[in-house]
């Protein structure tokens, strides 16, 4: 009950400071947008409806909302980050809410989810939405499954207790590994890397071959996605109450703490 109330408490707050705010699609002005926390919002069954023919249900029970039409379906659940569209993941980090009784969702995702663009107009504050003729690509199309498989291993045999957050981070190492010229250019191979000696702890004591919960596999598709925690390149990181290395903190620039990891560019 605890639990609840303060969910719902953090609903409300982010209700209270809500504004209406600047949307056309296709050069026509949309109504119902909202502007929360310096977040475009728009409530999904209407931005749906504009965007296609679809059809709107909601399960009271998982706190979510979909929408359905010919080519993919799309789903929001309520106090999320993220939404769920053709097996892919779609991250802004800003939770999915509820306002007025209906579902508003950050538009970005979710004009991604349509295939429609998103640019902002700085001199009028307002969300420009382009509708697109192509179709988002499907979670087979989109994530090279060897990547997405071993992105979900490792990220769960290093930070396994951490939050999304901090499972993230780790991905996002892994990423920056695979786009470096320093490191190979695979999941894969970065993970198994021997160069210098094993790269990460739990491909040397075998942890690496546990299977992934849902979490790991949810935050590597949002790596795949190219989501980046910060703007900083990290490429190292380590947990300072047990790591006996000093190479890291010694020779890399440290950027930032997350849950039991330090991570360095």
């Amino acid at each position: 009950m605890k639990k609840i109330l303060i969910f719902m408490l953090s609903l409300i707050s982010l209700i209270q400071m809500s504004f209406a705010a600047n949307v056309t699609v296709d050069g026509v002005n949309f109504e119902g947008a909202k502007l929360v926390n310096s977040v475009t919002y728009v409530p999904l069954r209407t931005f749906a409806e504009t965007l296609a023919e679809v059809e709107v249900s909601w399960d009271n029970n998982t706190k979510t909302a979909t929408a359905r039409h010919s080519q993919a379906e799309t789903s929001a659940g309520i106090g999320r980050g993220y939404i769920e569209s053709r097996g892919r993941v779609l991250y802004s980090g800003n939770k999915n809410i509820i306002i007025d009784g209906s579902t508003y969702i950050p538009v970005r995702p979710l004009a991604k989810a349509f295939g429609a663009t998103v640019t902002w107009d700085n001199a009028t504050k307002t969300a420009e939405i382009r509708s697109g003729a192509e179709t988002l690509k499907s979670a087979d199309e989109f994530y090279n499954a060897s990547d997405l498989y071993w992105l979900a291993k490792i990220i769960n045999a290093e930070s396994e207790g951490e939050t999304l957050t901090g499972k993230l981070a780790v991905g996002n190492v892994v990423i920056n590994r695979v786009e470096s010229p320093d490191f190979p250019n695979n999941v894969y191979d970065v993970v198994f890397d021997k160069k210098g000696g094993v790269q990460f702890t739990p491909v040397a004591n075998g942890s690496i071959h546990k299977e992934p919960g849902w979490e790991s596999y949810l935050a590597a598709k949002i790596c795949l996605e190219s989501y980046k925690v910060t703007d900083k390149n990290i490429l190292f990181f380590l947990n300072p109450a047990i790591s006996t290395s000093t190479w890291v903190p010694n020779n890399r620039d440290f950027v930032m703490s997350v849950g039991n990891h330090d991570f360095y560019a």
